[in-house]
């Protein structure tokens, strides 16, 4: 994963603890794809935590109950499930009053690793106040990497990884990840969960590649996709123009069919100017287009 070495200037300054964190020492962990969330282990034997884990620990089962923790930055998304690109569900602002503390039961180690500035976690906490749903621990301003005191939970993903249904989630989730608006389209940025936000990156995230996201030639590349023809189109499927150059070529997330006849069909893509849009399409109808329609292997049909 790339780590960019400045703030961006979607959060406010951190508090000093949070300051503190982004000074010491990362995690080292390895990116996992989407179709392997790591297992975490329960309660009993995480108390093996890293070096820079402070000295509070993790407590035994039978002592570990909901606690509450200050917050830093002003834009943090809470989301539905413990996967970093599920659907916004509420959002955390450290310099608003009731959303400056979270209370946390319980946290999930996702193995997919999240950063802002040199502060990196793997781990997703579930929160009840001041919404319900899962924040990364990035947000919270400690210096550890996840939650002092608070229980390691395994809980099994909504979806099964890889599925049709993940992929159309994950696409949809950049519509509103910006505070509420799309995600900017930019080739040389990377948004907070480390994919490159340009059209390839944004595929590769919801197909759930590991970060920051292959191209548009590596996406229409055998070992990910194979071709299929445009009729057989299913919902997560790509259409793809891997001819040209990084500024001609184009990836786009098929949808469903708007009629009948393929006429046109909706779409996700991320897009210049525009962003993360969702939308009708006739990209590869017609007659000698360079777009091509491809299937990932991850479906396995």
């Amino acid at each position: 994963m790339s780590i960019r070495p400045h703030r961006t200037p979607l959060f406010g300054a951190p508090r000093p603890a949070a300051l503190l964190r982004r000074l010491l020492p990362t995690l080292a962990l390895t990116c996992l794809a989407a179709s392997g969330l790591a297992t975490p282990a329960d309660a009993s034997t995480t108390a093996a935590a890293p070096a820079h884990v402070g000295t509070t620990g993790v407590r035994p089962a039978a002592a570990q109950a909901a606690a509450s923790f200050p917050t830093w930055g002003t834009r943090w998304v809470v989301h539905a499930t413990q996967d970093i690109n599920s659907p916004s569900v509420g959002m955390i602002n450290q310099t608003s009053s009731g959303q400056d503390r979270i209370t946390a039961d319980y946290q999930v180690d996702t193995g997919r690793r999240v950063c802002e500035g040199s502060a990196c976690s793997t781990f997703m906490a579930h929160i009840t106040q001041p919404v319900t749903g899962f924040l990364t621990v990035v947000a919270v301003d400690i210096p550890e990497d996840r939650l002092p005191g608070v229980p390691v939970k395994e809980v099994p993903p909504t979806q099964q990884p890889g599925s049709r249904q993940q992929t159309l989630q994950r696409a949809a989730a950049w519509l509103t990840a910006n505070n509420g608006r799309p995600v900017p389209y930019n080739q040389g940025l990377y948004w907070q969960n480390g994919y490159r936000q340009d059209c390839s990156g944004y595929a590769s995230m919801a197909l759930g590649l590991p970060t920051p996201g292959t191209n548009t030639v590596g996406l229409a590349n055998r070992n990910l996709t194979r071709p299929i023809p445009m009729s057989e189109l299913q919902p997560g499927d790509l259409v793809i123009d891997a001819i040209g150059n990084n500024n001609t070529r184009h990836v786009v997330i098929f949808e469903k069919w708007n009629d009948a006849d393929h006429r046109s069909y909706t779409a996700y893509e991320q897009r210049s100017v525009y962003g993360t849009s969702h939308r009708s399409l006739t990209y590869g109808l017609t007659a000698g287009s360079e777009y091509k329609a491809h299937r990932p292997l991850q479906y396995g049909n």
